[in-house]
């Protein structure tokens, strides 16, 4: 199965974001056009975490707050101004989680678990879907958002790579390893249920 990154953008992309970021930096006026291209993406990125479309939207603020509050440490290091968005996001949710002791949604669709358990050599009968949910409940949440970026998202491994500031090659292998303990729980629990 080859997952196809609907997300990941183009070096001229990244190039028109770096130049939107410089010109931000010198009139934090022109920030408005980041906002304006980023925002749904963003929004889209906290709620599908949340299950709170309030929630969803006082953290997509909090984060262009923030974002617009430090874009003077922002540095063009050839990833996507996405990804540090993205990035903030994450943190945003991590503090809310912990603050409230909220527990993170997971918004999925039956192809993309399909699509898991495909990757992990496992046939996805719809009577496995609830093994499959209890797996993933059982994850640590940062296994959980990049099973969530890779399956639910689409995301390529690259903009994975970028969002959480690792290499390409430690989100496949971390990926690989977490696809191999849910394959584990799903068969302890199989075995256990027969």
């Amino acid at each position: 199965m080859k997952i196809v990154s609907k997300f990941h953008v183009g070096e001229e992309e990244m190039l028109h974001d770096r130049s939107c970021v410089y010109a931000a930096k010198a009139d934090p006026a022109k920030f408005e056009v980041l906002y304006t291209k980023y925002y749904e993406q963003v929004l889209k990125f906290a709620y599908q975490r949340l299950d709170c479309k309030d929630a969803a939207f006082d953290i997509t603020q909090q984060v262009f707050l923030k974002a617009m509050q430090n874009l003077h440490k922002y540095e063009y290091r050839g990833l996507p101004f996405s990804a540090w968005l993205y990035r903030i996001t994450i943190n945003e949710l991590n503090m809310l989680f912990r603050k409230n002791k909220k527990e993170q949604a997971l918004n999925i669709d039956i192809a993309s678990i399909g699509d898991m358990m495909e990757e992990m050599h496992e046939d996805s009968p719809e009577e496995k879907i609830n093994v499959v949910l209890n797996a993933l409940a059982k994850l640590e949440r940062e296994d959980l958002q990049i099973i969530e970026m890779r399956f639910f998202e689409k995301r390529a491994f690259k903009e994975i790579a970028d969002i959480l500031s690792i290499t390409e090659n430690n989100a496949k292998v971390r990926t690989y390893r977490i696809l191999d303990r849910l394959k584990e729980i799903i068969t302890k629990r199989k075995g256990g249920s027969q």
